[in-house]
């Protein structure tokens, strides 16, 4: 792979060269076609490691897309790509696990929720950068439940509005996702508690002038009660908060702009 320095702005397909851009990126990136056949990596003895490479790969991209489904929607608000980040995640979590062989080691998340505290859906400007006041979260796990504080605002000075819009507003999320163990069976990677996994409820506030002042919020988020004697420990329950950027649409009412805010990972319980 090579990064296209030029003021040529190509796409496509030339002489066995592909050239695309990556989202978060304004470069061309090149990348030369070719290798072994399809045929040959999924028969031949010689690629019997790559398979099973491959076959643990597969988890990993499955566990991530539903740990993404977990953050409530949140995640429309990122700057970037969240796939490859929550891709590496698995796999790193997936290379710890020392009890099974290479093509079915499983993705124990529940053992590793600890790493995605903190994780920003923003890198140009994260949470706390837009956001600059405490927010504190208290969960309960034994009710599929927590409550989120927001301290009181001045939303003219504590918040960051760098497009200058005229609307703002809280956004609180509570999903769970489960672990995921490779099944002979089936020869695929499926959820240890397929129940919860994914699953998620989503707050969504009230749309708020960007120049006012709001006291204290207390925000309560809970999955179905229903839920509750579902709960396994292969679970992992996952708090997301974000601020949402909005302007007047066409029917005269706040509507949110693509890409305008910013969120995180505020709790893994």
């Amino acid at each position: 792979m090579a990064i296209v320095n030029s003021t040529i702005q190509l796409q496509g397909s030339i002489a066995g060269m592909s050239f695309y851009k990556r989202r978060g990126s304004d470069k061309i990136i090149a990348r030369s076609k070719g290798g072994a056949s399809k045929a040959m990596i999924k028969n031949s003895p010689k690629f019997e490691n790559l398979r099973l490479q491959q076959n643990e790969w597969k988890g990993c991209t499955q566990f991530a897309s539903k740990l993404r489904y977990a953050f409530a929607g949140l995640h429309r608000i990122a700057d970037y790509n969240l796939t490859p980040a929550l891709n590496a995640l698995a796999k790193n979590i997936q290379k710890t696990d020392g009890g099974n062989v290479l093509g079915e080691r499983a993705i124990v998340f529940s053992d590793y929720r600890y790493t995605l505290d903190g994780f920003n859906f923003n890198r140009s400007y994260p949470f706390n950068t837009i956001l600059r006041v405490p927010v504190t979260v208290e969960t309960d796990r034994k009710k599929l439940a927590a409550q989120v504080t927001v301290t009181r605002m001045n939303a003219g000075n504590d918040l960051l509005n760098v497009q200058k819009l005229p609307y703002f507003r809280i956004l609180v999320g509570l999903g769970a996702v489960s672990d995921m163990r490779y099944q002979e069976s089936t020869k695929s990677y499926l959820p240890v508690n397929g129940s919860m996994h994914p699953v998620f409820t989503t707050y969504t506030g009230e749309w708020q002038i960007c120049e006012s002042v709001l006291e204290k919020q207390i925000i309560e988020v809970q999955l179905n009660e229903d839920l509750i004697e579902n709960l396994t420990e292969e679970v992992t329950l996952i708090v997301s908060i974000a601020v949402e950027f909005g302007k007047v649409g066409f029917s005269g009412i706040p509507q949110e702009v693509k890409y305008a805010g910013s969120g995180k990972v505020i709790a893994c319980f």
